[in-house]
């Protein structure tokens, strides 16, 4: 039997500030004035070059078309979160309509990851759910999933019930849980009877230290306790497990989790963006391990981008490396 879920209690230093280098990063993301001067910049837009093929969706086809032909397979999204209108919604269920149909027609072995609030979650929950529905069913029409990313800590509740809803009509699709957030070890045992499709990823947002753990180092054991979860959940098919992280060094740790429950490959799969670890990608698809690439486009690009490098802040020094070297 799978050992019993772990939920995480704040720990004593958890009312510590988080790293100033990832502070500074998620202050920025916040800043209208810096948003609009990057959108600007010639310069800022090369550097977006490191996690992203370009702002069109034909770019992120083409950059998918390269990708998978030494097996590995993609994700999709078009980066824009918060709308504030609910026709614009319509708009963007319309544009993954027209996206799905390209993955189609190219034969490509690719899915699509949706922000919820991208979707109307603001406006209208009957709506967004009915816009993901839609897809969730145009996706399985094409051969495809649909998949929901989890936005910032105020979403989840919604984000959890949207989930729900959608996987009780259509299985493949997929949800992001956060392993900083302290509840997301309840939230995975909630999701268990629906057998979840769970990409667990570290998170990205700017949280309070009473929702979130500050410290890296225990964000990075959260994950690993988690992940190690839902590997044991998978041994009785009861998720399909996720790995969303360029930590090498942890993702070597899951994996040898993995193979003491004699877990196969195929069981489980890892996902990185577009242009970071690309050599490790390609050694662990090499290995044998499932590898699926996000590939981001769009010209709302800036906050993501941000978030990106708040993630690993050594990121910053790879993006310089890319605009000047």
């Amino acid at each position: 039997m799978p050992q019993t879920l772990r939920c995480w209690r704040l720990p004593p230093d958890s009312t510590l500030p988080m790293p100033i280098g990832r502070s500074i990063l998620l202050a920025a993301a916040k800043s209208e004035a810096l948003n609009s001067f990057a959108l600007k910049s010639r310069v800022v837009k090369r550097a977006t070059k490191a996690f992203m093929p370009g702002e069109k969706p034909e770019d992120a086809l083409n950059a998918g078309a390269e990708l998978v032909k030494d097996g590995r397979k993609i994700i999709y999204t078009k980066l824009g979160e918060a709308l504030t209108q609910l026709a614009d919604a319509d708009k963007v269920r319309d544009h993954y309509l027209w996206l799905f149909d390209q993955i189609k027609t190219r034969g490509l072995p690719a899915h699509v990851s949706i922000k919820p609030t991208q979707l109307g979650l603001d406006q209208s929950e009957s709506a967004c759910l009915a816009h993901c529905l839609a897809l969730a069913a145009k996706a399985e029409s094409v051969g495809s999933a649909l998949w929901l990313d989890m936005e910032d800590s105020t979403y989840v509740d919604r984000t959890l019930k949207l989930y729900e809803a959608v996987k009780a009509k259509h299985p493949s699709t997929g949800l992001a849980l956060q392993s900083y957030l302290f509840r997301t070890p309840k939230d995975l045992e909630r999701l268990r009877p629906l057998k979840p499709v769970i990409r667990l990823v570290k998170g990205a947002y700017a949280e309070p230290a009473t929702v979130a753990f500050p410290k890296k180092s225990d964000t990075d054991e959260a994950y690993y306790q988690i992940a190690s979860t839902m590997l044991e959940m998978a041994t009785t098919g009861e998720c399909t497990p996720i790995l969303g992280t360029h930590d090498m060094p942890l993702i070597g740790r899951i994996i040898a989790r993995a193979n003491e429950l004699k877990l196969a490959k195929g069981r489980y799969e890892v996902h990185m963006l577009y242009g970071i670890r690309s050599r490790e990608q390609q050694r662990l698809r090499a290995e044998g391990h499932a590898v699926t690439v996000l590939v981001s486009y769009g010209d709302a690009w800036y906050r993501w981008y941000m978030r990106r490098l708040a993630e690993r802040p050594a990121n910053v020094w790879f993006v310089a490396k890319s605009i000047f070297g």
